[in-house]
């Protein structure tokens, strides 16, 4: 929502304030078409080049995504350290039958009473590969800890360059929109034979190719980059507080309390409230 009142406002702040100073839009329409046509073909013609085809691939959605803001909220929390809280049960109550659970997550009803979660396969993947290292006597706290913290910050890098692309672009914008006006220039002294007013018209064309590149940086690219990385890292936000979890269990304390060093790791404006947390945690065992 506020994504779109932002690209509103800079437009109509923009445009409006150059019409009240008494500017004509009818230079910029003019020119618009071709000026669009060489500065975003070539932003887009660079950006196909410098990425591969999995960031082509993850850039509409993580566009959709800045739109949207982060994946997981209060209730996903509240869900992923219910889901681990029963895990951790199995694993100290029988621990053999946690191995269904962790070779197939699909096929298992632990997992399946948080379907949100499950499609995560990230998630699952990091819950269930942690807990079968485990099961296999690797249980030393530290080294999964340094485990996890590399697992997670491969996450970060692969989720991260949909961002990093997007602002090499807007970084590259300005320099495009020099271009298009060079190129524009280079057409009026082509004419300079003709009489002031066409000239005029002419360099006012061809710095529009200057403002555009600017405008489109800085007005729109740089900052959806800026918003598509913040939500990036409030989702990956997420694997910190599985990651906690886990490791206090290796530690041997309370479940409880392997719970609630997760809850504190959850950023505070999507934390569980201790009350509710604990009255469904009640309700697992009540379950069980």
């Amino acid at each position: 929502m506020f994504g779109f009142v932002g690209i509103m406002m800079t437009m109509l702040m923009v445009f409006g304030g150059f019409v009240l100073a008494g500017g004509h839009m009818a230079v910029i329409m003019h020119s618009l078409p071709f000026e669009m046509m060489m500065i975003g073909g070539a932003a887009i013609g660079s950006y196909l080049l410098s990425n591969d085809s999995t960031v082509l691939k993850a850039t509409l959605g993580g566009v959709v995504r800045s739109f949207k803001g982060p994946r997981w909220n209060e209730s996903d929390h509240q869900d992923v350290l219910c889901l681990l809280y029963h895990l951790l049960r199995v694993a100290r109550e029988n621990p053999v039958a946690l191995e269904e659970h962790i070779e197939k997550p699909h096929d298992s009803p632990i997992f399946a009473a948080y379907p949100r979660l499950l499609t995560d396969e990230n998630l699952v993947s990091l819950i269930a590969d942690t807990m079968r290292s485990a099961s296999l006597n690797y249980d030393d706290p530290y080294q999964v800890e340094e485990m996890l913290s590399r697992r997670i910050a491969t996450l970060s890098e692969e989720a991260l360059e949909v961002p990093h692309a997007l602002q090499t672009m807007a970084d590259a914008l300005p320099a495009l929109g020099i271009v298009a006006a060079v190129l524009g220039v280079i057409k009026t002294m082509s004419s300079i034979d003709q009489p002031p007013a066409v000239l005029g018209k002419m360099i006012g064309g061809a710095l529009v190719g200057t403002f555009l590149g600017v405008f489109l940086a800085y007005g729109f690219v740089a900052p959806l980059s800026h918003r598509l990385e913040a939500v990036t890292r409030k989702d990956l936000a997420f694997y910190d507080v599985v990651k906690s979890v886990l490791v206090a269990g290796l530690h041997q304390h309370a479940t409880n309390l392997c719970v609630e060093v997760g809850r504190q790791a959850v950023p505070e404006h999507v934390r569980p409230d201790y009350d509710t947390l604990e009255a469904a945690l009640r309700e697992l065992r009540k379950a069980a």
